[in-house]
């Protein structure tokens, strides 16, 4: 058992002996008053000479002033738990699984949970483009063009047939910053946020199990509170939380995208999820648009076309003399960071860039690796993994803005098995 100095019972005697600082106490003593600090410290030896001195300023022991510590309870260390993965080739749904989608969007989620053996019964989703999208494609869903809060509000049974058990929800709501007034904050501390609704909603069915899907920001939103605050509340709700960061190209999708998936099983359940294991071979452009349909797609203005043609497939801005890249970027030129996504051309052999919601925003750029242009709607929807026969409502910028905003089927569809082999774990 090792010692330190009790700074309390310092302080306590210092009040006894009229010195008032710490500071009035290091000139009696001729040190510094950070040398003070220094043998105040939990890391100091009191029993050095430097010590007595202290004790004869103080007319004590330095038993008076000592306390002891443990120094044998090691500081535990933050050990990531080694990944798990399941194999998903092979796992099929032992019975129907159902499930309800929040905040649908064109269906990426949804088609690829479908795909995974999922039978939605409900689709929530308030934009109208999207929701005819869902509908043209699936005659016979259930989709629910409705805001989320009046769904909520009223409860999402009021939606599905009576008395039916949902297995499964998912969805994937907008990242919301919250108020901290606390250190912990409950359900209702949310109230207002999107991730509020989603909540009330898996504590008014209860499902076995539940996936919020969101972007890689969330890990870092609001310093990691966003993210922290989010599995306190659903663990507060009954359910075990893991979350993961997720690759799309591991799964089948040409697209360096990455998402943010959060997983609860309910605490009634003794299984664990684990990750679907990645594949083996990763696909590049060159294999998602492979005999792609003809379709719409937007055009570059003339003189951003000019500018792009100077640029080989791969590359980007840093590819283009000086001058034309100063004129083209503007004041960007002169910012801070890579810049990789201006005037970029994506490469045959390597995974697209992230898609965005538009397919020639100046800051991300995708430019087809042959043709000076952005990609059709029907390549975007091949980037997504979304199948040919997918077809999107609205206007062409609507259509990109659906795709865009998608979760990749193929990525939905790994989860989704993922997701199965924990829900046949649990009719064991």
């Amino acid at each position: 058992m090792d010692y330190v100095i009790d700074k309390a019972k310092v302080h306590e005697i210092m009040k006894e002996k009229g010195i008032s600082t710490q500071q009035e106490l290091a000139d009696i003593l001729g040190i510094t008053k950070n040398q003070l600090s220094v043998m105040l410290s939990v890391k100091a030896n009191p029993f050095k000479s430097t010590y007595n001195k202290l004790c004869a300023a103080l007319n004590v022991s330095p038993l008076d002033i000592i306390t002891e510590i443990n120094r044998d309870k090691v500081k535990e260390k933050k050990v990531e738990k080694e990944i798990e993965y399941i194999d998903i080739q092979g796992i099929k749904a032992k019975r129907d699984y159902t499930s309800v989608e929040l905040f649908a969007g064109a269906g990426g989620l949804a088609l690829g949970l479908e795909m995974a053996g999922f039978h939605v019964q409900g689709l929530v989703e308030i934009d109208k483009f999207a929701t005819k999208t869902l509908s043209m494609n699936r005659p016979n869903w259930n989709v629910i063009e409705e805001d989320i809060v009046k769904v909520a509000t009223e409860g999402m049974r009021k939606y599905l047939s009576k008395e039916l058990e949902i297995d499964f929800i998912s969805g994937g709501y907008p990242c919301q910053a919250f108020s901290y007034a606390g250190h912990k904050l409950g359900l209702e501390d949310v109230r207002g946020t999107m991730f509020y609704y989603f909540a009330q909603i898996i504590d008014e069915i209860k499902p076995k199990v539940f996936l919020a899907e969101n972007v890689r920001g969330l890990i870092s939103h609001d310093g990691g509170k966003t993210l922290k605050t989010m599995v306190n509340i659903y663990e507060n709700l009954g359910y075990r939380i893991t979350w993961h960061l997720v690759k799309a190209n591991d799964y089948n999708v040409a697209q360096k995208r990455e998402r943010v998936i959060i997983v609860g099983i309910r605490n009634d359940y003794d299984v664990e999820y684990m990750l679907p294991k990645p594949y083996e071979y990763k696909p590049v452009l060159r294999d998602a648009l492979k005999n792609v349909p003809k379709s719409i797609g937007e055009q570059y203005p003339l003189k951003k076309r000019k500018v792009l043609e100077l640029v080989p497939p791969g590359g980007y801005w840093r590819d283009l003399p000086e001058e034309i890249a100063k004129e083209y970027m503007g004041k960007s030129f002169y910012s801070g960071g890579g810049r990789t996504g201006m005037a970029r051309r994506i490469s045959w052999d390597e995974p697209c860039l992230t898609l965005t919601c538009s397919p020639a925003q100046k800051q991300t750029e995708r430019c087809h690796p042959d043709e000076t242009r952005p990609f059709t709607v029907r390549e975007y929807a091949r980037i997504q993994s979304f199948p040919d026969e997918w077809e999107f409502a609205g206007s062409m910028g609507q259509q990109y803005k659906q795709i865009g905003n998608a979760v990749p089927v193929e990525l939905a569809k790994a989860i989704g098995l993922s997701i199965i082999h924990v829900l046949n774990q649990m009719e064991d």
